[in-house]
């Protein structure tokens, strides 16, 4: 059992939860509690720690799968040090972080994509891609300005759906969505001076979505490459709302048309 904060792989939990460039560097990125660890594809685990009450009085359906993988128990003070959170479950596993490319985003027949734009706040991101998979989108593009998918915030915000939806980010996102729009993908951008509403337009066609920064929207760059800007009624003295509101608003319609049609 692991109970001194000088062991050198308490070290490295500590940097993986705290440091998004050691994380990078290593290609790995913690994932805690149950529910997370019971939908970690194989593929990607590398090691699990439980502490010492954890195992104690652990849930048969955990043990048997816990007992399949590597794994390595800790003191309850020590697991708290190294948890994220306030009040952990008591589990926490160290994942290789999965490989997408540009073509993983576009497999679809008709394919969905979000993009975002220097999108900072941890909970909307970790929002938008359990989003994402609700609404069938089949990738998410991200600017290499936005937030660290791997911040453990954003990793508990997504319930296990990181797993499942295909992401990349990319330096040049101008560029990226230049090769959108020469594969014949319309492009909307969520815009306040959009002068449709988003319901007005139609997503039965390969598509992307444009959702821009939290406090400044879309540069002016990304806005221009849009095939159409579009934005969402308001009403009372509200002119915006939170990014993963309005990237779920939109990603929702995108899903009823293609039900209805």
């Amino acid at each position: 059992m692991i109970s001194s904060l000088s062991n050198p792989k308490v070290k490295y939990l500590i940097q993986l939860q705290t440091k998004a460039r050691f994380r990078k560097d290593n290609q790995q990125f913690i994932v805690e509690g149950i529910k997370m660890f019971m939908e970690l594809p194989r593929k990607v685990h590398v090691k699990t720690y439980v502490s010492e009450s954890f195992y104690a009085n652990c849930l048969k359906e955990v043990m048997d799968e816990l007992v399949k993988r590597p794994y390595e128990c800790m003191s309850d003070k020590l697991f708290k040090a190294v948890s994220d959170t306030q009040t952990p479950q008591g589990i926490m596993t160290v994942a290789q972080m999965p490989e997408y490319d540009f073509e993983a985003l576009l497999a679809a027949d008709r394919p969905v994509v979000l993009i975002l734009e220097a999108l900072q706040d941890p909970g909307n991101l970790g929002t938008i891609i359990r989003t994402a998979e609700g609404a069938g989108i089949t990738g998410v593009i991200l600017s290499n300005t936005s937030v660290d998918m791997y911040n453990p915030k954003v990793i508990r915000s997504t319930m296990g759906s990181i797993f499942r939806v295909p992401f990349i980010y990319t330096e040049h996102i101008e560029e990226t969505v230049k090769q959108l729009k020469s594969r014949q993908m319309k492009l909307f951008a969520a815009h306040l001076e959009g002068k449709r509403y988003y319901f007005e337009e139609s997503y039965t066609s390969a598509c992307g979505l444009m959702i821009g920064n939290e406090a400044n929207g879309l540069s002016d760059a990304l806005t221009h490459l849009a095939d159409a800007k579009i934005r969402l009624p308001m009403s009372g003295q509200v002119d915006s709302l939170n990014a993963a509101v309005a990237a779920s608003i939109l990603m929702y319609e995108v899903k009823r048309q293609r039900i209805v049609y």
